[in-house]
């Protein structure tokens, strides 16, 4: 499985994961959207009762205030559906097999070497990205790429994932990065689908 099948999955995944996310939050916007209806007609006949005393200025700054305070209520439900709906999607690229996993890395350092002789720097728990899978990467490397990548003595905590590193220049690929970029491509696409 390809680096891109393997991210169309988990985002297909995710997809699914948020069609159902909507549904729930389409549930909870009706009811919401009824209470708010409710705090509206409160907050209305309060203000109108304000306003005789207060005069208008003041009833207008606290019925903004209470769309204000309501606003920013479903606003943090939005983000923290957006947040499930990702996470869902790292935690899937973290539980990939051994073999998925290196099948993945394969890609997407075929993918990312530039020259062929970066350094490919891992973290400092992984054990699946070593010499040996180092070879099988410089091994593919066409002839235009040099094929003579060497893995790092310094380690880092980046997940699951690498970074290739030549001279002061680094490229990040942790699976973590990656799907950063994926949120920030989907992100508004979900919007639009979570809560049109």
């Amino acid at each position: 499985m390809g680096t891109e099948d393997v991210i169309e999955k988990i985002l297909a995944e995710a997809k699914a994961e948020a069609k159902k996310i909507k549904k729930q939050a389409e549930e909870k916007e009706a009811a919401e959207q009824e209470k708010f209806s409710e705090q509206l007609d409160e907050h209305k006949k309060q203000t109108n009762a304000l306003a005789e005393k207060l005069g208008r200025e003041k009833k207008l700054h606290l019925l903004a205030a209470a769309r204000m305070d309501i606003a920013k209520e479903h606003l943090a439900e939005k983000s923290k559906i957006l947040d499930e709906v990702f996470e869902q999607a790292r935690q899937q690229l973290h539980k990939l097999s051994d073999d998925q996993y290196k099948n993945l890395c394969t890609n997407l350092m075929l993918e990312a070497v530039e020259t062929g002789d970066e350094e490919v720097i891992i973290d400092t728990s992984e054990k699946r990205i070593d010499e040996k899978f180092i070879r099988q990467i410089n091994h593919k490397l066409g002839p235009e790429r040099k094929g003579n990548l060497k893995l790092s003595n310094q380690k880092q905590q980046i997940g699951a994932g690498f970074i290739l590193k030549r001279g002061k220049i680094k490229n990040n690929v942790s699976l973590d990065v990656l799907l950063a970029r994926a949120r920030k491509d989907l992100e508004i696409d979900l919007a639009k689908d979570l809560f049109s």
